[in-house]
């Protein structure tokens, strides 16, 4: 499958999950998370989706509450995408951000010592 078809794949899980988390979850909990990626394997059946959140609650718990709704979201996006199968979701919580964030400020204490 070419990498551009995977791409737009990608993007459209994670355009499509954002919006059954924002429009159809009733869950709390699940409002506070935000999809940051998606990588689809090359033969559909599996996705990684990777996610931040404002919550407080300990990253553990929290990726296993995500990990415990992801039959309903599978479901909901295998109505919404148009795919042969739909991929089996894994939730992986994204510390991206928050390494950004000590980096950066990291680079401000640098810079405020000189």
């Amino acid at each position: 499958m070419p990498s551009h078809r995977l791409a737009k794949i990608n993007s459209d899980v994670v355009r499509e999950i954002s919006e059954i988390i924002f429009s159809d979850a009733r869950d709390e909990l699940l409002k506070t998370i935000t999809i940051t990626a998606a990588r689809v394997s090359k033969d559909l059946s599996y996705a990684k989706i990777y996610f931040t959140s404002l919550s407080d609650m300990d990253h553990t718990s929290l990726v296993k509450e995500v990990n415990e709704a992801s039959s309903f979201i599978r479901t909901e996006l295998a109505s919404r995408l148009n795919l042969r199968h739909t991929p089996e979701l894994e939730f992986v919580y994204d510390d991206s951000i928050a390494y950004a964030n000590r980096i950066e400020n990291i680079i401000k204490e640098i810079n405020a010592d000189e």
